[in-house]
């Protein structure tokens, strides 16, 4: 009966207890997720670079980007953190600190994305397309002209992330440079953000610059004395769709980016800074101008293809014009001979001594007068 009312205490504090230890775990995890990033526990981390800054001065020191954001909020600065093609789970991790939104964080984690900005709540984010110029000594069927990429800004009071795919545009430079420029620097994060769009808009001029001279040295093919014999100019159509190929892949890193840098210069987005707004006007003059200059490309690598597909035109109907002269040439020779081959008894000139070589010197007076013919109206 006493055992009935004192059970043994010990499995019973086991069953209590196994709660609390799994919740202390689950603490622990989460403090350790959240004080140590993922730069911290592998060696294979996407952040390339973090930093806080204050006044536009960086701060000494390694942090994690949680005591980063912490700092930041106290002292009234900013983190930038660079990351470069960011894990799924990384990036989890980093947006559960910063609140980033989940759509823009599935964004972030894939490339190939539209230039746009979007807001979400407190936070602003600006993804562009990248481009780089790929170096070679002479066009062919299959060169790599252009090398796209992505680059994408999650721009907040306190932080700014920017996420690379690709290297067609580093921004380790861009850091380099600005850190330097404290005046600028200390506009706060989207001082950054210009300084990334400067970098990636300078870029692209500079490519359809180089691109620029390609269609330049294509069209010289073309056109030049050369270029228009067709035995020389068989492959010439393949490279010049292949330079069309890779403008028409610059041209969707170029033209999509007006909207969004129309929407940071007009003043739609109100956290944007009045004096960060002017030198977001010069990046979209700049990119006025590659915008044209592209435009500009596409309609010159367009003309000289059609005129190199007029030219292949012209040569076949010039082999097509040989070869109906020799025809013509062969047919009369063949009617000739199937002529005098009929084996009739009365055909005149059968019994004449002279009779074959006066028909061999009619098909050769013949031919010769068909050749000089064909001959002086250009057909031969």
């Amino acid at each position: 009966m006493a055992d009935e009312q004192h059970p043994n205490p010990r499995p019973l504090q086991r069953a209590l207890s196994r709660p609390v230890r799994a919740m202390s775990r689950m603490l622990t995890n989460s403090a350790a997720l959240t004080t140590n990033p993922p730069a911290a526990q592998s060696e294979h981390s996407a952040i390339v670079d973090c930093a806080l800054y204050i006044d536009g001065i960086r701060q000494p020191g390694e942090r994690t980007y949680a005591e980063a954001l912490h700092a930041a909020r106290r002292h009234r600065g900013f983190v930038w953190i660079g990351l470069k093609e960011p894990r799924a789970g990384e990036m989890a991790a980093i947006a559960e600190t910063f609140q980033l939104h989940e759509l823009a964080v599935e964004d972030a984690v894939q490339s190939r994305q539209r230039p746009k900005v979007e807001r979400y709540g407190e936070m602003t984010f600006l993804t562009m397309r990248t481009a780089r110029y790929v170096e070679h000594d002479e066009l062919t069927d299959t060169s790599e002209v252009v090398e796209t990429g992505d680059v994408l800004m999650f721009i907040g009071e306190h932080f700014v992330i920017t996420v690379r795919h690709g290297d067609a545009s580093r921004l380790a430079p861009v850091r380099s440079q600005l850190e330097r420029r404290q005046e600028v620097l200390a506009r706060g994060p989207w001082a950054v953000a210009y300084a990334v769009a400067d970098s990636v808009v300078d870029t692209l001029v500079d490519v359809a610059q180089n691109i620029e001279e390609d269609v330049a040295a294509v069209e010289d093919q073309v056109f030049s004395a050369e270029g228009t014999r067709g035995k020389r100019t068989s492959s010439r159509i393949q490279r010049i769709y292949q330079l069309k190929r890779e403008l028409m892949e610059f041209k969707r890193a170029v033209l999509p980016l007006q909207r969004p840098m129309n929407g940071l210069v007009s003043g739609q987005l109100a956290e944007v800074p009045e004096e960060i707004k002017r030198y977001f006007r010069d990046v979209g003059d700049n990119l006025a101008r590659a915008v044209e200059q592209v435009l500009y490309l596409d309609d010159v690598i367009n003309s000289v293809l059609a005129a190199r597909l007029a030219q292949v035109s012209v040569d076949q109907n010039n082999d097509m014009r040989k070869i109906a002269a020799w025809a013509a040439i062969a047919a009369l020779v063949t009617s000739i001979a199937g002529i005098y081959g009929m084996n009739f008894d009365y055909m005149p000139e059968t019994h004449w001594v002279f009779g074959y070589p006066g028909v061999m010197a009619l098909m050769l007076a013949g031919s010769g007068a068909l050749f000089w013919g064909f001959r002086r109206s250009g057909w031969l």
